[in-house]
């Protein structure tokens, strides 16, 4: 069904296994959270890429990672305290919020339907602001895992988001992905060959929010506490700002933006207001500068540095050869 190179898979793997051992070795600290909140805007860039790739812009996936953290909230908070069950819970309830939606809204194309996700987004983080259960405007607090996992708490959050972008790759990489892209193009087409353009886009979409829950309970015990201002449209825009930045052409761009844009967001958070001028400046010139993204950067240094040193090791050679002649 698909193709990957298997040195690609071992390196991936040979990172994920040391950036796992590292933080299950390390002390909870600043640095080990920092990582943490990479991995999970790594998750919702990934799946705002693979909305995308339907040629949708999904900006309901703010009202999405809430939905999700918020359900992870009123479960710890009453006592349920099994992690990975509490996340498969609230991944299942925000794909089934994000089926809900996609069914309703999905018929409708580009900015029509950005515009209804935005304004979806916006209208469920203001139902929580008046949902006294859930805290109101204060929120909810007390989010912890039980205290025997504080210290693998880390490792473990990455190892899910790793298995969430894993999982995005591969599905991108099978006939399905295939399919989304040949739907972006043009549906019609795809339609006369007997395949439902909307049943494809309601499972991509279903998808991208069953990842982008389990990224919000992450979210959730990561920062412990909650409130609707963490859930406002800037959620999915900052996901379409990383997967953007880092480069579109392949997941690893979404990646490599996420951690990009999350450490300049920590550099510049002292600047106080001027935070987001000059956090908004870096992604204007990262765009502007590089067009293909951070990736297609990366792809061109290293090719320069494999021409340099072809021509390196085919002069060599040539050097050796006429001193032995001479």
């Amino acid at each position: 069904m698909f193709n990957i190179n298997r040195s690609v898979v071992l390196w991936n793997v040979a990172l994920f296994a040391a950036a796992i051992a590292w933080l299950a070795v390390s002390e909870p600290s600043y640095l080990t959270q920092l990582v943490v909140w990479s991995a999970i805007n790594a998750v919702l860039a990934a799946g705002m890429r693979f909305v995308l790739l339907i040629g949708e812009t999904n900006m309901a996936s703010g009202a999405i990672y809430g939905f999700a953290a918020y359900v992870t909230a009123i479960a710890v908070t009453n006592g349920f305290d099994v992690v990975p069950l509490v996340v498969v819970t609230a991944a299942i309830a925000a794909g089934v919020l994000g089926l809900l939606f996609g069914w309703v809204t999905l018929r409708v194309k580009g900015p029509y339907f950005m515009l209804i996700g935005f304004a979806f987004t916006e209208v469920v983080r203001l139902a929580y602001t008046r949902i006294d259960y859930v805290g109101g405007n204060s929120g909810m607090v007390g989010i912890y895992a039980p205290m025997s996992l504080d210290r693998w708490m880390p490792a473990l959050c990455v190892g899910i988001c790793y298995l969430l972008v894993s999982g995005f790759f591969v599905a991108e990489k099978s006939s399905f992905g295939l399919l989304m892209r040949a739907i972006r193009n043009n549906d019609k087409v795809v339609e006369t060959l007997g395949v439902s353009a909307l049943r494809v886009k309601l499972v991509c979409f279903c998808i991208a929010a069953l990842a982008v829950g389990a990224a919000g309970a992450i979210h959730a015990y990561s920062y412990h506490v909650i409130s609707p201002g963490d859930f406002s449209f800037l959620i999915p825009v900052y996901a379409l700002a990383y997967a953007k930045v880092g480069g579109e052409r392949h997941i690893v761009g979404s990646v490599i933006g996420a951690i990009f844009l999350t450490v300049v967001a920590q550099v510049v958070q002292g600047a106080g207001a001027l935070q987001y001028v000059l956090f908004g400046g870096v992604i204007i010139l990262t765009m502007l500068g590089v067009r293909g993204g951070m990736l297609d950067m990366l792809g061109w240094v290293a090719c320069r540095r494999r021409r340099r040193a072809g021509a390196q090791h085919m002069g060599l050679p040539k050097d050796r050869t006429s001193g032995e002649l001479g």
